[in-house]
């Protein structure tokens, strides 16, 4: 067993079948704190969906001095996942359906 430090490579993006990678599509952009962000990225990879993200502006130096870039980020992922990925996202996670059963005890 190989043990190291350090995050794991995560997901690995899907190749063709002539072993290119899958051209990357755009999903959308997500604006706010990084709490927003870090919820849009485990959303992603919760469902094995690897993505790219591009910080538009100045967001990669607003990303190193503040923590997170203040104009947001831009997310991608494999063309053939999109329509997954889009699913995903506008998801709607509310809890009214439990709330429901918890009144029949």
């Amino acid at each position: 067993m190989d043990w190291k430090f350090g995050k794991p490579d995560g997901l690995q993006w899907p190749k063709k079948e002539n072993g290119e990678p899958v051209a990357p599509a755009y999903l959308k952009h997500i604006s706010g704190g990084p709490l927003d962000l870090e919820v849009a990225l485990s959303l992603l990879e919760a469902y094995g969906i690897p993505h790219i993200s591009e910080y538009p502006n100045n967001g990669a130096f607003g990303k190193l001095i503040l923590g997170h870039p203040p104009s947001g980020m831009e997310l991608f992922v494999p063309e053939t996942m999109l329509e997954d990925a889009q699913n995903i996202m506008s998801a709607d996670f509310s809890d009214e359906e439990y709330e429901d059963e918890d009144e029949e005890f």
